[in-house]
């Protein structure tokens, strides 16, 4: 104690000396007492401690950060070791050959973890693969089979990327025609959707060989004749009809127009521009050249966001460019599209492109996810078996003692004793009431009999089966709405007493009541009986119309 103090004051070198036991921690005291005496200006002769000790340089940073999971691309694995071929391409991670034609099968995952770069292109508030990234995938499957021309290639669904989890993604190359033509399509599915779900298909194609080359056509750049055209605010202005784009899809640097044509620059930023190399052409790229279209007169108040939907003769010249000169020119109903490197060079070429207005409804349909469920009413076959046991009818007579008593079952009038089933029959809506006041109170008298039936002891054992009429729609007929009010109740009641009640909806008709003691045998907790047909509900995937 008082070493630093006497430091400080005389300013004369201080020698430390003492005794180190290592059970007392002595190195680390030591320790810190070298640091208290350097943090108050003492000079530390390190030669003395450490003779052969060398001096380096601290880092001129604090720490340095090193991410422990990869991002970007993740190809998962060799593809070699599942038997397959490495398809070495960013969106795809393997290539297969089929065994009993000279088609083609490519496989690879998509998502926002392995590919994050998905996240700068969302429509409608919706994270979408862009149609170049699907223009991307076919010219992939086209190299492997030959083909250096990509016909055309229609988009049917938008290819949406999960906020968490991933995608499966399948690319078939067809065997080819006389001309050596192949059908190619592309489809996707949710990777924990389980085996029997359907793909969805995004979009189809054709793939040719003998693609010729383009001109580019313009030997000055910017073109001689050309106006500029102010791109400032060009991504606000897509926001605000929903087309956002993150930093790396507004690679609209410059524009002009001469004519009918624009002409445009656009480039990846500098931490993407590596990332090009593993293209045929980088999709987000592509897809800024694509935005001039929106600096074009016709399509300047459009108002409404567009997204590609076919595209016809599209060639790949050069591979791995990270910054385009853009031509686009009418063509076919939309545009055509030529991108050249600073050179002039030709990257690639589109005879024509056509764009649709899409609404928020439209990216709702056909994503082929399996989140959303439908209750279907699927036909329950009955066994032909005698009624047996005992039972009581209560409430409203639904015709179902005098059935029961014509069977031979043991029909009783009061529960002196509790049978086995008892039955409760709920009456349709009153019309001399409003709707709210007789929901309110029927449900009331049916709350007082399920609780009444839950606190006698003596109901333990057997079943409260609550019938109703129109209280579900098994083929779209109209609903009762206190029978539903009804079933809404029970359910709960259901969940928390298995076993215990039985819900039941008929309709009019005294087939149906004939087959009551059937269907409640069947140990079914819920069924609606139309025309003596017993139904059930079970849950399915629901499918989205065309």
């Amino acid at each position: 104690p008082g070493i630093e103090d006497t430091a400080q004051e005389s300013g004369n070198p201080v020698v430390v000396t003492g005794t180190l036991r290592r059970e007392e921690g002595g190195w680390s005291r030591f320790a810190q007492s070298l640091a208290q005496l350097w943090a108050h200006g003492v000079p530390a002769d390190w030669s003395t401690l450490l003779p052969t000790g060398r001096r380096v340089d601290l880092p001129t940073y604090a720490f340095q950060h090193k991410r422990y999971w990869p991002s970007g691309v993740f190809f998962g694995g060799d593809a070699s070791g599942l038997g397959l071929d490495a398809a070495d391409h960013p969106l795809l991670g393997a290539a297969m050959a089929l065994p009993d034609s000279d088609g083609f099968l490519f496989s690879g995952r998509l998502s926002l973890a392995t590919h994050p770069w998905l996240a700068d292109h969302s429509v409608l508030d919706t994270v979408l693969l862009p149609g170049t990234g699907l223009v991307e995938l076919a010219i992939r499957a086209g190299d492997q089979v030959g083909c250096d021309l990509l016909e055309e290639l229609t988009l049917e669904a938008p290819l949406i990327i999960p906020a968490t989890g991933g995608l499966q993604l399948r690319v078939t190359v067809a065997e080819s025609d006389a001309d050596g033509r192949r059908e190619l399509a592309v489809y996707s599915r949710a990777e924990e959707a389980p085996a029997d779900q359907q793909w969805t298909r995004h979009a189809t194609g054709v793939l040719a060989p003998g693609a010729e080359p383009v001109a580019f056509g313009e030997e000055s750049w910017p073109p001689l004749g050309a106006e500029p055209v102010s791109v400032t605010g060009v991504y606000d202005e897509f926001a605000a009809v929903g087309m956002t784009y993150g930093p790396v899809f507004q690679g609209l640097g410059a524009a002009w127009r001469r004519g009918e044509e624009v002409f445009a620059e656009v480039a990846l930023p500098e931490d993407m521009a590596a990332d090009a190399a593993k293209f045929g052409l980088h999709p987000a790229l592509l897809d800024s050249a694509l935005h001039a279209i929106g600096l074009h007169p016709a399509t300047e108040a459009g108002g409404q966001a567009q997204l590609p939907f076919a595209w016809n003769t599209v060639r790949l010249h050069a591979v791995g460019a990270a910054a385009l000169r853009v031509k686009l020119s009418p063509a076919g109903g939309g545009f055509s599209v030529v991108v050249a490197d600073g050179t002039g060079t030709v990257v690639a070429s589109v005879d024509s492109l056509v764009t649709r207005p899409v609404t928020a409804g439209q990216l709702n349909e056909g994503t082929g996810t399996d989140a959303l469920f439908t209750v279907e009413w699927s036909e329950l076959p009955l066994r032909s078996e005698p009624v047996a046991g005992s039972w009581a009818v209560l409430g409203e007579d639904v015709g179902l003692a005098a059935v029961l008593g014509a069977s031979g079952a043991d029909v009783l009038s009061e529960l002196v004793e509790v049978p086995e089933q008892v039955v409760l029959a709920v009456p349709r809506t009153d019309g001399a009431l409003a709707v709210p006041a007789a929901v309110r109170a029927t449900v009331g008298r049916v709350l007082e009999s399920v609780q009444s039936w839950l606190a006698d002891e003596r109901c333990t054992r057997s079943k409260l089966v609550i019938a109703t009429r129109g209280a579900v729609s098994v083929a779209g007929e109209p609903l009762d709405a206190v029978g539903g009010a009804v079933w809404g109740l029970l359910r709960s009641a259901q969940s928390e007493n298995p076993d215990q009640f039985v819900l039941l909806d008929l309709d009019e008709q005294q087939s149906s009541v004939e087959v009551i003691a059937a269907a409640v045998a069947s140990g079914e907790p819920q069924v609606a009986i139309r025309d003596g047909v017993v139904s059930v509900p079970r849950l399915a995937r629901s499918v989205p119309s065309d």
